[in-house]
C-alpha cells in the first residue's frame, strides 16, 4: 500500500496530538493509514486503496457505513436542529424501545460515551449500596476512567494497582480483579472482602481481547454469587448490546444483571452511551436522587435519531438473524482454512463477531496473552496490503455488518488463504 499522504499527515499529527492520534488503538506502526471516505463494508484511504472493513469503528457500524436510512434520519434531524439543551421526544421514544428489549433496564440515562456509562454505573452502585469496592474481570475494558484502569494480573485477593499514570493508588485499591471464566476466584474475592463490595462489573463476552466466550454456567454462576453476597451485577454490553441479540448477551445467555451499560450500535455510529437498571437504583440518580450525573450532550438528538433508524432496521428486516448465519458460516470457513494450512490457530466467536487467535482458544486474559502477538501483527499488515482491514491487534474483536455481502465474504476468505502464512 502506497502511503505518502498518510505518512505526511502523521508527521504533522505527531506535533499536534499525543502519539499523533486521538485514541491509542489507532497508533498503527510505523504510521496509521488515513481514511477519506467509507460506504457499505468498505473504507477508502487517502492513497485511494479500498479496504474491506472488519473493524467497523470497533463495533458501532452494524449496518455498514453510510446506511441510507440512518443518513436520511440524521439529515432530517439536522434540519430541525442538532442540540437543544432541553428534553426531546426522541429521548422518550428511544428509551421506551431500549427498555422493551432489556429486562434488566426499568429506567435509563443517556450519556455520550461508553466510558461515561460505566463510570456512572459504578457511581450508582456505590451510592446505592454505600460500599466502595468493586470487582472487575481481568481483560474486560470498561473505558478509560480511574476505577477500571487497573493493572492486569493483580489477582483476586490483592488490592488493585493503577495501570496508568495519574490514577491515584487510593482509587485503584478499591478495584479487585478476578480472571474470566473462574467462579472460584470470584467467590474468593467476594468472600475475602465480604460486606465491602458494591458491584461486579463485567463484559458477558470479553470483546476487548478477542473475543473470549463464557464457558457453560459461568454467567449464571456470576449471577448466583452476586446475589448470595448482596452485590450488584453490572453487565457492560457496550460491545455486545444489539449485536448478540436485540437484548444483548443477557438475552442470548438468559442471565439478567442488576444494571446494564450500552453504547456503540445504539447510536448508529454517533456518540452515545446508556446506563440503565432496576428502578430503585436509577431513581437515586439526580434530579430524583442524590447520585449526580450530568452532561451537555446527554440525549443528543442526532445520536438518538441515528439510533432509532438503526433499531428500525434491526427490528424489521431480520438483520441479526442473517448476520448470525453469515458469522457462523464465516467461522466454519476460517476453521477449515486453518486446518488445511496445518496451523495451530483457533477460530473463536459468536453471532457476528469473530477472531483467529494465533494459538489455542483462550478462556481468559492470561491465556489470550500466550498467543503469537508478533505473528498476528505481521498477518495484519499482509491483510491490509491485500485490501482487508482487521483490527490491528491480536486482542481486538472482528465485526461483521449487514453490508458484508457473499462476494465480500468470499474475497475475504481468499485473502485469509493467501496471507495466514507469511
Amino acid at each position: 500500500m502506497t502511503s505518502d499522504a498518510s505518512s505526511q499527515l502523521f508527521e504533522v499529527a505527531k506535533r499536534l496530538m499525543p502519539g499523533g492520534v486521538s485514541s491509542p488503538v489507532r497508533a498503527i506502526s510505523p504510521y496509521p493509514f488515513y481514511v477519506s471516505r467509507a460506504e457499505g463494508p468498505h473504507l477508502w484511504t487517502k492513497e485511494g486503496q479500498r479496504l474491506i472493513d472488519y473493524c467497523l469503528a470497533y463495533g458501532p457500524m452494524i449496518l455498514g457505513h453510510r446506511h441510507p436510512l440512518v443518513m436520511e434520519r440524521v439529515v432530517r434531524q439536522l434540519e430541525q436542529g442538532w442540540l437543544y439543551g432541553t428534553p426531546s421526544e426522541l429521548e422518550v421514544s428511544l428509551a421506551k424501545r431500549i427498555v422493551g428489549h432489556y429486562p434488566s433496564i426499568d429506567m435509563l440515562r443517556f450519556v455520550s460515551t461508553g466510558t461515561e456509562a460505566t463510570m456512572a454505573a459504578l457511581r450508582i452502585a456505590r451510592g446505592y449500596t454505600g460500599k466502595d469496592r468493586i470487582v472487575k474481570v481481568e481483560g474486560g475494558f470498561h473505558g478509560a476512567h480511574d476505577a477500571v484502569l487497573v493493572k492486569a494480573g493483580s489477582g483476586a485477593t490483592t488490592l488493585g494497582v493503577p495501570d496508568s499514570l495519574g490514577v491515584p493508588k487510593d482509587t485503584a485499591k478499591n478495584t479487585i480483579q478476578v480472571p474470566y471464566n473462574d467462579l472460584g476466584a470470584m467467590e474468593a474475592a467476594l468472600t475475602g472482602f465480604e460486606g465491602e463490595v458494591a458491584a461486579v462489573i463485567m463484559e458477558p463476552v470479553l470483546g476487548n481481547i478477542g473475543p473470549v466466550l463464557p464457558e457453560p454456567g459461568y454467567l449464571e454462576g456470576a449471577r448466583r454469587l452476586t446475589e448470595e453476597h448482596g452485590v450488584l451485577l453490572i453487565f457492560d454490553e457496550v460491545i455486545t448490546g444489539f449485536r448478540l441479540s436485540l437484548g444483548g448477551a443477557q438475552a442470548r445467555y438468559g442471565v439478567v444483571p442488576d444494571m446494564t451499560t450500552l453504547g456503540k450500535i445504539i447510536g448508529g455510529g454517533f456518540p452515545i452511551g446508556v446506563v440503565g437498571g432496576r428502578r430503585e437504583l436509577m431513581e437515586m440518580v439526580a434530579p430524583s436522587g442524590g447520585i449526580y450525573q450530568a452532561g451537555t450532550f446527554n440525549g443528543s438528538p442526532v445520536s438518538l435519531a441515528a439510533g432509532m433508524a438503526t433499531l428500525d432496521v434491526l427490528e424489521g428486516e431480520r438483520t441479526l438473524e442473517r448476520l448470525d448465519s453469515v458469522g457462523e458460516d464465516l467461522r466454519k470457513a476460517l476453521a477449515q482454512i486453518v486446518e488445511d494450512l496445518g496451523l495451530s490457530y483457533s477460530v473463536v466467536g459468536t453471532a457476528s463477531i469473530f477472531k483467529i487467535f494465533f494459538g489455542a482458544a483462550p478462556k481468559n486474559y492470561a491465556e489470550a496473552l500466550r498467543c503469537d502477538k508478533a505473528g498476528y501483527l505481521a498477518f495484519f499488515r499482509r491483510m491490509l496490503k491485500a485490501g482487508v482491514f482487521l483490527p490491528p491487534s491480536q486482542y481486538e474483536t472482528n465485526f461483521l455488518s449487514a453490508a458484508h455481502t457473499d462476494d465480500v465474504i468470499n474475497e475475504t476468505l481468499e485473502a485469509y488463504k493467501s496471507n495466514l502464512i507469511g
